[in-house]
């Protein structure tokens, strides 16, 4: 299994312990992560007010990917939809594909449309697979409890996802969770947004969506909250003591990447698995996983 990784924007500078803990599992499961240096924004942040410009700035990465005939995957659920859409458009639409390959020439490059983008988090369960996943579970975290977050991109809009998942009722993010052997906590307000999206222009908005679902977290005593987006990461446990101050909580919760559940299951330490990065530090894991 060999996939072009892409890590986007906010990884390499917020949330390098994913970074680590995913390329750690990767080598460990035999997934071969290819860097390519040029890779460059996926067009998000300008998708709402220059559609052809997102197109292009998409296509330069699907087309990098493509001329190493490998396809991507992400650790972001804005960059996997950004470029999922983007290369369905392409596909879809001749004359697109024809206009941003003018753009592209400029840069040396063409995009032919052979390119799929898929989340490490789907390539995880759906190309590696549960069962195979288990057998290299030699730690079980049995006795810990966590409530997943999807985030909005992750399984919407169904239509480019092919429906993999329900999303107003998401399992595969639970699934894997179960994998560990920690209990995946059910609630019913598990597919609603962090409120990143509207930060920038509503940050009260944004605030209020992020503590409606850390309260209802707390509720459930679960040990963490999962995640396997780096900008809900940021909603959930980088603005989670502002959160605190504003609405005169307490909270306290450990935000993990799935990755670093995932390898501390797989019998790699904390250290190893980037647990002193993390901001809401969860020390019972460090406790019990670490190397010392």
């Amino acid at each position: 299994m060999k996939y072009a990784f892409f890590l986007g924007c906010t990884v390499p500078v917020r949330a390098q312990n994913y970074e680590l803990s995913a390329r750690r599992v990767a080598e460990k499961l035999g997934i071969e992560l290819v860097d390519i240096p040029e890779f460059r924004c996926c067009g998000y942040p300008i998708k709402s007010v220059n559609f052809r410009g997102h197109l292009v700035m998409s296509a330069i990465n699907l087309a990098l990917a493509e001329k190493q005939g490998l396809n991507i995957t992400t650790l972001c659920n804005a960059c996997s939809v950004t470029m999922i859409e983007a290369n369905e458009e392409l596909k879809e639409h001749p004359e697109f594909l024809e206009e941003v390959n003018r753009e592209l020439s400029k840069f040396g490059l063409e995009y032919k449309g052979t390119v799929n983008v898929k989340h490490f988090a789907r390539v995880l369960y759906e190309d590696y697979g549960l069962d195979k996943l288990k057998e290299h579970i030699t730690r079980p975290l049995e006795g810990y409890r966590f409530a997943a977050h999807y985030g909005c991109h992750f399984i919407r809009p169904s239509s480019v996802y092919a429906e993999f998942d329900d999303p107003q009722y998401p399992v595969s993010l639970d699934r894997l969770v179960e994998v560990t052997g920690a209990e995946a906590v059910d609630y019913p307000e598990k597919q609603l947004c962090c409120g990143g999206g509207i930060l920038g222009i509503k940050e009260d908005v944004a605030l209020a969506l992020s503590n409606k679902k850390l309260g209802i977290v707390k509720e459930k005593n679960a040990d963490g909250m999962i995640s396997i987006c780096p900008f809900c990461s940021i909603m959930y446990e980088g603005n989670q003591k502002k959160i605190e101050k504003i609405y005169e909580k307490e909270y306290g919760i450990p935000v993990l990447y799935y990755t670093q559940i995932l390898g501390l299951a797989m019998g790699f330490s904390s250290e190893e698995m980037g647990l002193k990065l993390n901001r809401i530090k969860p020390r019972a894991l460090m406790e019990a996983f670490s190397n010392g």
